[in-house]
């Protein structure tokens, strides 16, 4: 469990600005550029001399000087905003690109899922493209046939087995190929964000999936946005910003600086969020704009644990019926259902006068973690709905100390939420 099984030293990677990438070359391309590089070489020299320097605007560092390592049986999680360099990390890892400077070591077979249907061919039907990935992948034919029902059976797409995968959907395969990749049972297993095109039901047995690999002694890196995700899953992780690693550590500790930047950022609009007649089914009546309010009035998505959360519901025309009700669900990052709330509870109807209401919710004894609202009009009386706005607005939790003492509560080791308790010696 002590050894080294990736190691990466000083590594970049440059792009340029509607440059191709070069891939691996052919004997007869090895040859002319050979032949061609003096040439180039010499222009490139006549170009130093007339202009002074290379011209760097259209040149851009995907990764800049990076070093780390990765543990054998470690489970790395990579977080990063979009653009910050984690998936050219990965495909420099997988071979599938090669760096500017620097240099990468892989100890063992490496199976990688980059994106839907890394490594397939199209017009290969998904058995033989089982195959294939289990030869890619150096593995015999027999150790493949032994694992081959296993795979199947846990893609789910078995009536279509043997059919070519260009007529797969893009759910199916993804299906397939994290089936692939993870029943294959490589030393290190590299996962980047394509679990984001299966369903729900999907991504929770991939992750239980890798929860099984990482317990098996195997090497996982995994790039996610879902924060949730990484905190089960990975026991590390390293923060990457603009190509360079912002932080490296324990992926509680790494999670909440990541954060606690990223909130820094929202602007008051984010708390804002409004629809149009155009942007909805029912345009005779729905719910039109949301606000989202601290208790001292101001605009926020950003709250603390007992913290308490207004939101400022405007309603759009008239319902049909003589009253209805005013619904709201909270789900966590993982789409885990926390809690719900409705006028009918408090023996509140609204009617076609209702044109805006205010919700109080709180105090917010939740974990730390990004959270998303549903909103619902409701007929009060056959249950009809209305209007039904999914994951219409969020807000984040990112301080969690109901105890005091500077102690954090995170929601891969406490739930959810954290209920009001004491405790008493009886004598």
């Amino acid at each position: 469990m002590s050894d080294t099984i990736i190691k990466v030293n000083n590594l970049s990677k440059r792009y340029r600005f509607g440059a191709a990438e070069k891939g691996n070359k052919n004997f007869r391309e090895a040859i002319m550029d050979a032949v061609s590089t003096p040439i180039r070489n010499f222009a490139r020299l006549r170009s130093l001399t007339t202009f002074g320097k290379n011209d760097e605007k259209d040149v851009i560092w995907a990764l800049k000087d990076i070093s780390f390592e990765v543990k054998e049986g470690e489970v790395l999680g990579i977080i990063g905003r979009n653009g910050a360099g984690k998936t050219t990390l990965l495909k420099i890892l997988s071979r599938i690109t090669e760096p500017t400077d620097g240099s990468v070591e892989v100890h063992g077979r490496l199976s990688s899922l980059l994106e839907v249907g890394t490594g397939f061919h199209p017009e290969l039907t998904g058995r033989e493209n089982i195959f294939l990935n289990g030869a890619i992948l150096g593995m015999r034919k027999k150790e493949i046939e032994r694992k081959f029902d296993d795979i199947v059976n846990f893609s789910e797409i078995g009536r279509y087995i043997d059919t070519p995968v260009k007529r797969y959907s893009s759910g199916m395969y993804v299906r397939l190929a994290f089936a692939v990749a993870a029943h294959l049972e490589p030393e290190v297993l590299l996962v980047d964000e394509v679990l984001a095109v299966g369903d729900i039901a999907f991504q929770k047995k991939c992750l239980g999936k890798m929860e099984d690999i990482a317990r098996g002694g195997r090497t996982v890196l995994f790039i996610s946005h879902n924060m949730g995700a990484i905190r089960s899953l990975c026991g590390s992780a390293i923060w990457l910003d603009s190509g360079q690693i912002v932080k490296r550590g324990s992926t509680v500790e790494v999670i909440r600086d990541y954060e606690d930047q990223m909130v820094r950022h929202f602007s008051e609009s984010s708390s804002i969020v409004e629809r149009k007649p155009d942007d909805v089914k029912n345009k005779s009546f729905f719910i039109r704009r949301i606000d989202i309010l601290n208790t001292k009035g101001e605009h926020t998505t950003v709250f603390r644990y007992n913290d308490k959360l207004t939101l400022i519901i405007d309603l759009f025309g008239y319902p049909t019926t003589v009253s209805y009700n005013l619904e709201f669900r909270i789900f966590n990052e993982l789409d885990q259902f926390v809690t719900v709330g409705s006028s009918a509870f408090h023996g509140i109807l609204l009617n076609k006068d209702t044109k805006k209401m205010e919700i109080e919710i709180g105090p917010l004894v939740l974990t730390r973690g990004k959270y998303t609202i549903s909103l619902s009009t409701v007929d009060s009386q056959g249950g009809t709905r209305y209007d039904n706005w999914d994951s219409c607005c969020r807000f984040d939790i990112i301080e969690c100390e109901p105890f005091g003492f500077g102690h954090e509560m995170p929601a891969d080791r406490h739930g959810v939420c954290i209920i009001q308790q004491t405790f008493k010696e009886i004598k």
